[in-house]
């Protein structure tokens, strides 16, 4: 690694957006294109091993373990943002519940003037980016990189839990993915052959091999190099070097909701009062970058179960042993899945368009930091 070097496109994150796009710029072989990305390699078998989840949550290594400021309308209390630090961001780290937009979303954001987004114009792309397990249809792929399949475990707390929402009058969808989200259902998995199927699996590995991809792990870019209002290159720290590498044609921030603005107040780009205040040289006065994170809060609600069916008895260190061996060798069984294997959409009050609520359903609890 010199200050010297140059690619035509220089990508900032190797998470879901990061590995596609390297993926997609290097099929032309005349365009080279720099990934890096601050975290590792996803080379640990509990990345890979779908009911392990929990250990890469855990790790430092693998998980930039944001916390949110005090939030005044929740107590003051600050909130859990796990991200991903490692090849693939958080699609190397999350439950591997493949769940799409409503389609509503997407035609809402066209018809306020983002052409191009309604759901009719998103969806091709959407089955284009999978290979559908239970088969294509007018909804979903049947040859793209990204594999979806159905859950491993087969727990009947999933189908009671279903049950449950159809005996409390909701309605029950054969694919929260296809003509109707709407509903309580079994929820499909991004888990291919037992195993994680991140963007840095379906997309980034498959391309490493080619000649014009180069990528940079334990990178950290700590600010965008400009020419006026261009990107010309980055600053990058590795290690106890600190070098600048050049873009011929774009930088890329593919860092995620929060790092990527987080990036662009680093490099000068943002509110000048906010920049001003912390020494920060003011390139583009943007008062928007850094401002306005919204996410979706989730809330544990936990039940008793009157019938020994639980994963509990799973955690018995006997039994992890015997998880993990059908796991390794066959790559079946219970740490073939994550368990997120039922959830469903719903309308918290009548009156809305769609469903406003989302559920996921475990047959174990659990903490999403990974502690328990």
């Amino acid at each position: 690694m010199t200050s010297s070097e140059s690619f035509d496109y220089i990508i900032v994150g190797a998470g879901s957006a990061g590995c596609v796009l390297a993926s997609r710029l290097t099929e032309d072989p005349e365009v080279s294109v720099l990934v890096l990305e601050a975290g590792g390699r996803d080379s640990s078998i509990f990345i890979h091993m779908p009911a392990a989840l929990a250990k890469p949550l855990a790790n430092d290594k693998y998980n930039w373990f944001y916390h949110s400021e005090p939030e005044p309308h929740l107590d003051g209390r600050r909130l859990y943002c796990p991200r991903g630090r490692v090849l693939g961001g958080s699609s190397s780290i999350n439950g591997m519940a493949y769940v799409r937009g409503h389609a509503r979303d997407y035609d809402r954001w066209a018809q306020g003037g983002l052409a191009g987004w309604s759901y009719a114009e998103v969806l091709p792309y959407f089955r284009k980016a999978e290979t559908y397990e239970r088969g294509a249809d007018a909804y979903r792929g049947g040859e793209g990189p990204l594999h979806v399949s159905a859950g491993a475990c087969k727990n009947p707390l999933f189908q009671a839990w279903i049950e449950a929402g159809r005996q409390a009058g909701y309605p029950v969808t054969a694919d929260m993915n296809g003509r109707q989200q709407e509903g309580f259902a079994h929820m499909d998995m991004t888990v291919h052959d037992g195993r994680r199927w991140s963007a840095a699996v379906a997309y980034l590995k498959p391309a490493m091999t080619r000649p014009n991809l180069t990528v940079w792990t334990r990178a950290l870019t700590t600010r965008v190099l400009f020419d006026g209002y261009r990107a010309v290159g980055v600053e990058l720290a590795k290690g106890n070097t600190r070098a600048e590498v050049r873009a011929e044609r774009e930088v890329i921030l593919c860092g995620g909701a929060v790092n990527s603005p987080q990036t662009l107040l680093l490099s000068g780009v943002g509110p000048a009062d906010d920049l001003t205040e912390h020494g920060i040289p003011v390139v583009r006065d943007l008062p928007g970058v850094g401002k306005n994170l919204q996410d979706h809060l989730e809330v544990y609600v936990q039940h008793a179960c009157t019938q020994p069916i639980t994963l509990y008895s799973a955690l018995k260190p006997w039994n992890q042993a015997k998880i993990g061996f059908d796991w390794l060798v066959f790559k079946k069984g219970l740490g073939a899945s994550s368990h997120f294997e039922a959830g469903g959409f719903i309308r918290s009050r009548a009156g809305i368009e769609h469903p406003d609520l989302q559920y996921h359903f475990l047959p174990i609890a659990m903490n999403y930091d990974g502690s328990n």
